[in-house]
């Protein structure tokens, strides 16, 4: 037993164990093996490590955005004339990510609480019974004025007429104004910090540049019409009802060469609508809403009612920044190592199962020996088969 003990512990440790190789000259298998192991060869070099970056980690930024607006408007409507700037035609005027630049709006102006018709076309009656409060959206008196054929309502009088929208719109000046982001983003795994504002962009650049996907690619100042141009939209068109437009800013970038070389891309797409739309028909058509500027006159509360046909912008960043890591490198190619006994696989099914001579390959492949039974007379290691016993 305890030979038997000794034996297992030296074999253990001064032992090695091989797999049996069989030389198969057969050529069709051969240049299937080859064929396979060259195309997992290429997956490995062509898609692991040079396209999909196998070899390197991977990490997404955390960031802020700042924008500012600059410009001037101008509008002359009856003969009124008034100059429109940044305080008046953004909304909100914190400098967000996310903000909606005024181009066209329909003004109602001298509002105050009271009791008026409702605007024809809307809800239209002919009798008081046509106007029971609370039936429709408005805030119904039960009155139909026989002046106007349509309900009395309660609200803030006149009522907005929105029917007819400016065309071209109020607000074409906007084209012109100009667009200034600050982005800072911080990849943390990396401990790497930088700005859209890259080396060589100082105050004196900043000054007298104006975005330019050739140009100027790295100026941060973009000019409005510029923007929804290379978003694929008409700007008069997108300007007269509104619309959306996502500025992108990307940073792809590769630790493994020199920070400098990681710089801002921007790129420009609608987010709302259609550029090639022609169908006028279609509901809910740009993009809008209502604000109002309260003031006294009299003693009486009333309100100026502004409709509001914006260009909505939304700053996004994307990042994802790379570096050399050894940890991935050697899960990639220990799993390319791995998918290489594909071909093994493929080959081993071909010998025994497809091909004329599998009997052959089969017997040359497997070594195939009888059962045996120890000799419990005999000295420990040494055995005897069934056969010869009986």
């Amino acid at each position: 037993m305890k030979n038997q003990i000794t034996n297992a512990i030296s074999d253990f440790f001064f032992e090695y164990e091989t797999p049996r190789q069989v030389l198969v000259r057969n050529r069709r298998v051969g240049v299937v093996c080859r064929i396979i192991q060259l195309g997992v060869l290429a997956y490995i070099i062509g898609w692991v490590f040079i396209y999909e970056k196998g070899y390197q980690s991977t990490d997404v930024a955390v960031g802020s955005v700042f924008t500012k607006m600059k410009g001037v408007g101008y509008t002359s409507v009856n003969g009124s004339e008034r100059v429109w700037d940044v305080a008046d035609y953004v909304f909100p005027s914190q400098g967000d990510a996310s903000f909606v630049v005024m181009t066209n709006y329909i003004i109602t102006e001298g509002q105050k609480m009271g009791k008026c018709p409702e605007l024809h076309g809307k809800h239209n009656c002919s009798s008081n019974a046509d106007c029971e409060g609370g039936s429709f959206k408005r805030q119904m008196t039960g009155e139909c004025v026989n002046e106007t054929k349509t309900c009395q309502v309660l609200a803030w009088c006149p009522v907005e007429d929105d029917l007819v929208i400016p065309d071209p719109p109020m607000l074409m000046s906007a084209e012109n104004y100009t667009l200034f982001i600050k982005n800072s983003v911080t990849f943390p795994l990396f401990g790497v910090s930088r700005s859209n504002l890259v080396e060589g962009i100082d105050a004196g650049y900043i000054r007298k540049c104006l975005y330019h996907p050739e140009n100027a690619p790295l100026c941060p100042i973009f000019r409005l019409g510029d923007i929804v141009k290379l978003s694929g939209f008409n700007f008069e068109t997108i300007a007269t009802v509104g619309g959306a437009i996502g500025v992108v800013v990307d940073w792809t970038c590769n630790f493994d060469v020199a920070v400098t070389h990681c710089k801002p891309k921007y790129t420009f797409h609608g987010l709302y609508g259609n550029p090639a739309e022609t169908d006028k028909a279609r509901a809910s058509v740009g993009y809008n809403f209502r604000y109002a500027q309260h003031y006294m006159e009299d003693s009486i509360p009333k309100r100026t009612l502004f409709k509001v046909f914006g260009i909505r912008f939304d700053i996004i960043v994307q990042s994802l920044a790379r570096k050399f890591d050894i940890i991935p490198t050697l899960t990639a190619i220990g799993s390319g190592v791995g998918i290489f006994g594909v071909a093994t696989v493929v080959c081993d099914l071909m010998l025994l199962y497809l091909l004329p001579k599998r009997a052959f390959y089969k017997n040359m492949k497997f070594k195939y020996t009888d059962t045996y039974v120890q000799d419990p007379d005999s000295e420990a290691g040494s055995t005897e088969t069934e056969v010869s016993k009986k």
